[in-house]
């Protein structure tokens, strides 16, 4: 999601040790070089946590490959390719349209969610136009920059989009779910406090969400994991405030040692002192 009010007050640092089970493998800050880079919402991850897709909130996306220091942290990044979303009609998006924030993977094809015109746009070729795809009646009573920040896909091709925002305090986070050509309302899950729904991603039957909390100064994040169901609810990872950027994009995959491993990308909002950093966490208990 786009932080227009951050201002210089939010300069984040890695000056805090995170909580909860998870283990913090290292952080990378990784700086494109090119005009324009930035604002990096979304995450995929090929299975071997390698390949990579990033999509940016002003309308871009970037394609390639991940490099890993021996504890297994990200430690350099390689573009592939690189070019700008497009509409379904071909040219390029409208600023108003370009909030990208949410990407899922079903075999070749790449669905990706947005807010601002919330909606969800399905891709055989990142670089192409997009396909027409039905889209829910309830996406049209989203809050304005505060729509289908998440977006994630079980191997059958069921996709699951959840807003930032529930629309009130006590209300679950709702899941829209897409399987059979039809959206219904799946399941909420439990809103707890100032967190706010950053990005998720399912990985072998269970539903991760990512949290983030901006506080003034900084930002805290959380990962919680579900069944399918909206049940079975546990704490991945809590990190203090400023441990991290501003988190937003999530992807969880195995290493080959068979360890639950989770990478994170910060949006670092085009402003200057703030970063784009790749995250890593080890899920599992180190052997």
């Amino acid at each position: 999601m786009r932080r227009r009010t951050l201002g210089a007050l939010a300069l984040v640092a890695a000056c805090a040790a995170p909580v909860a089970a998870s283990d913090f493998l290292g952080r990378h800050v990784w700086a494109p070089g090119w005009h324009g880079a930035g604002g990096y919402s979304a995450l995929w991850l090929g299975p071997d946590g390698a390949e990579f897709v990033a999509l940016s909130d002003r309308g871009s996306w970037v394609q390639g490959r991940l490099q890993r220091a021996a504890d297994g942290a990200v430690s350099g990044v390689t573009v592939m390719a690189r070019g700008p979303l497009l509409r379904s009609t071909g040219g390029r998006l409208q600023s108003s349209e370009a909030d990208a924030e949410g990407i899922a993977r079903v075999g070749d094809t790449f669905y990706v969610s947005y807010e601002g015109v919330h909606r969800v746009m399905r891709h055989r070729n990142l670089g192409a136009p997009p396909e027409r795809f039905p889209q829910a009646a309830a996406f049209e009573t989203l809050q304005s920059n505060s729509g289908l920040e998440a977006l994630a896909a079980t191997p059958d091709g069921t996709l699951y989009a959840i807003p930032e925002r529930s629309g009130a305090l006590d209300r679950p986070f709702p899941v829209y779910r897409f399987r059979d050509g039809i959206w219904d309302e799946a399941f909420g899950l439990r809103r707890d406090g100032a967190f706010l729904v950053a990005g998720a991603d399912i990985f072998e039957g269970r539903l991760y969400l990512l949290e983030r909390d901006f506080a003034v100064i900084g930002f805290r994040s959380r990962v919680r994991s579900f069944d399918l169901t909206g049940g079975s609810e546990r704490l991945e990872m809590e990190s203090p405030l400023r441990t991290h950027d501003n988190l937003e994009g999530i992807s969880i995959w195995r290493d080959e040692r068979g360890r639950r491993r989770m990478t994170l990308i910060s949006d670092d909002n085009l402003r200057a002192l703030q970063t784009t950093e790749f995250v890593d966490y080890l899920l599992d208990a180190p052997d």
